[in-house]
């Protein structure tokens, strides 16, 4: 997470720079993750065991090709890495 005004601004400036690459296929720009929690069959929560941080949703034609849109990704730059979920309509 930037610490300064100016990191800040740079990593503001490299998102809108992605999804100004990404142009028509942002479907949903997203947010990061505040918090988490998970529910189990038996109804109790406790701490998701997850490493995911944030969200976009882009359109593409295949999986590939939504892996390819994430090669832009800022958080690339930052030794992070980016999860690609297909989504299947059924409603």
């Amino acid at each position: 997470m930037a610490q300064t005004d100016e990191e800040r601004q740079a990593a503001m400036a490299a998102w809108r720079a992605w999804f100004g690459q990404l142009g028509d296929a942002t479907v949903d720009p997203g947010n990061p993750f505040a918090g988490s929690t998970s529910v189990g069959a038996n109804g109790a929560g406790g701490a998701a065991d997850s490493q995911l941080t944030g969200y976009s949703v882009v359109k593409a034609d295949s999986l590939d090709a939504a892996t390819s849109l994430a090669g832009g990704c800022p958080v690339l730059s930052h030794g992070g890495s980016v999860d690609i979920y297909e989504t299947i309509e059924v409603m």
